[in-house]
């Protein structure tokens, strides 16, 4: 049965309430902007062939990620606590299923993309640089610095994140500059090249059909994953200021500024290379910038799209830890995680734990086939979590669930936009399914093999609490001594 009593992490766990809503929308954007966005544009592309199709897709995918942000605003408000979708999941169905998100977080959602992200800086640094040194040496070597900084407290984790964000939007500006001040003519080098003529018309690229549909929701699976993320800013609940207010503020402004980002991306894209240069092409932005500036465009692109991946790295490691650190301290995972740094007052062995293993993935190689094992239980988990407030508002209309004594955010054209959302995760879910079945199923039995785990944990903290009541009653301090 669903729990109804409030989760009391926040307070009684000493985590430092120092983040604002600038530190909240910055938190948002940084674990949605990767470096993906430099090369998406041209994945979708080859699924859809028109400027209208593409530009569509990407407000579609743009509007899903606002519904998200509307649902997760409305989590957040109600429970502004430590953990976030672990919390959720714990409150509205059951610890083992909160228990399982964790777990699969820690082994392969979080860390597989953290080590694969790493990987691609390590190749663009050593490109940029030429230093002698292996990608996997070099991720790894972020890694464990960037896990220092953050060991170091919230403060400065949230400080480099938020300089590392500010440096992407920059780059992101950047980039659509430089793509605008393409004309009909433009200086490539010492040479006056004619521009391709892009026609905005017909707006489709076929009859309207099932094979229309088909494509356009082809095209709609990675620009999901490119405004994935978001989700993750609720991990930090408990160490904000006043969460319940600026929390969803830096959710919706945080996804609504990404999407105008992402949506001006593409504009450029397909103003610079028209629909086919863009499908033709695997670094769609460094073409344009080669356009743009000749070769020193194409280097200052790669530099910002390294610098994009450690934004990137800087937020999963300052917020992912503390789930670990909430599975702990209900007493299912390893106490030693939910120790707080007296000094600094962050989970150090949570994120250590988390830094350690995806420096292991990164030196192993394996990184590929774990984010294969990720995608589907990301999104799995994340459209679970967005049926939480379909079951929060249906205790609380019966009485069943405490009022939070302040005004709570409620989703906008809920139940609609929150069933589309969920929808709109499953299906991409249900495709990766049909189209990898095996790393899907793969990525589904890491899952479920949580379970014997929590029962495991579970069973030794019933023991102990056991114990600690025969102490106390042998002591002379339990209720009847």
């Amino acid at each position: 049965m669903p729990s109804t009593s409030d989760s009391t992490h926040s307070n009684k766990q000493g985590l430092a309430r120092r983040l604002g809503l600038f530190d909240a929308t910055m938190i948002v954007m940084g674990g949605i902007i990767g470096a993906g966005i430099f090369i998406n544009p041209s994945v979708v592309a080859l699924q859809v062939h028109t400027p209208a199709l593409i530009l569509a897709a990407w407000v579609c995918g743009g509007l899903i990620a606002m519904a998200g942000s509307f649902v997760y605003a409305e989590l957040a408000s109600r429970f502004p606590t430590v953990g976030g979708q672990y919390a959720y999941l714990r409150k509205a169905y059951h610890p083992g299923i909160a228990f399982m998100y964790g777990w699969a977080l820690l082994l392969v959602i979080q860390t597989g993309g953290m080590a694969a992200v790493a990987i691609t800086f390590g190749k663009y640094f050593v490109e940029l640089t030429h230093i002698p040194v292996s990608s996997s040496i070099l991720a790894a070597l972020t890694l464990g610095i960037l896990t220092l900084i953050n060991c170091l407290g919230v403060r400065a984790g949230s400080t480099v994140q938020s300089a590392l964000m500010s440096m992407k939007i920059l780059i992101i500006a950047a980039l659509v500059a430089c793509g605008a001040l393409i004309g009909t003519h433009f200086l490539n080098g010492s040479s006056l090249v004619n521009a391709p003529s892009v026609a905005w018309t017909p707006l489709l690229d076929r009859p309207a059909s099932f094979s229309l549909m088909a494509a356009f929701g082809a095209a709609m699976v990675p620009i999901l994953f490119s405004y994935g993320g978001y989700q993750t800013a609720n991990f930090i609940a408990g160490e904000m200021r006043e969460p319940r207010k600026d929390l969803p503020r830096g959710l919706m402004l945080g996804v609504a500024g990404v999407v105008a980002l992402y949506v001006s991306v593409n504009f450029i894209c397909i103003r610079a290379l028209g629909p086919s240069g863009l499908a033709a092409t695997t670094t769609p932005a460094s073409v344009v910038m080669r356009i743009a500036l000749g070769q020193r465009g194409a280097t200052w692109i790669a530099a910002g799209i390294a610098i994009s991946a450690l934004g990137f790295l800087s937020q999963s490691i300052l917020t992912a830890p503390r789930v670990y650190f909430a599975m702990a301290d209900d007493g299912v995972f390893f106490r030693s995680v939910a120790w707080l740094s007296p000094r600094t007052r962050v989970p150090v062995v949570a994120i250590a734990l988390q830094g350690v293993w995806a420096i292991v993935i990164a030196l192993s190689g394996r990184y590929d086939q774990i984010l294969n094992f990720m995608i589907s239980m990301d999104l799995l988990f994340i459209g679970l979590s967005g049926t939480c407030v379909f079951v929060f508002r249906r205790l609380e209309s019966r009485g069943q669930m405490a009022q939070c004594g302040e005004r709570v955010y409620l989703t906008p054209g809920h139940p609609f936009t929150t069933a589309a959302f969920v929808a709109s995760c499953w299906l991409v879910v249900a495709a990766t399914f049909w189209h990898y079945p095996r790393q899907s199923l793969i990525g589904l039995g890491i899952a479920l093999a949580g379970l014997p785990v929590y029962l495991f944990w579970g069973s030794r903290s019933g023991a102990a609490r056991d114990r600690e009541k025969r102490d106390r009653a042998r002591n002379g301090t339990g209720e009847n001594g």
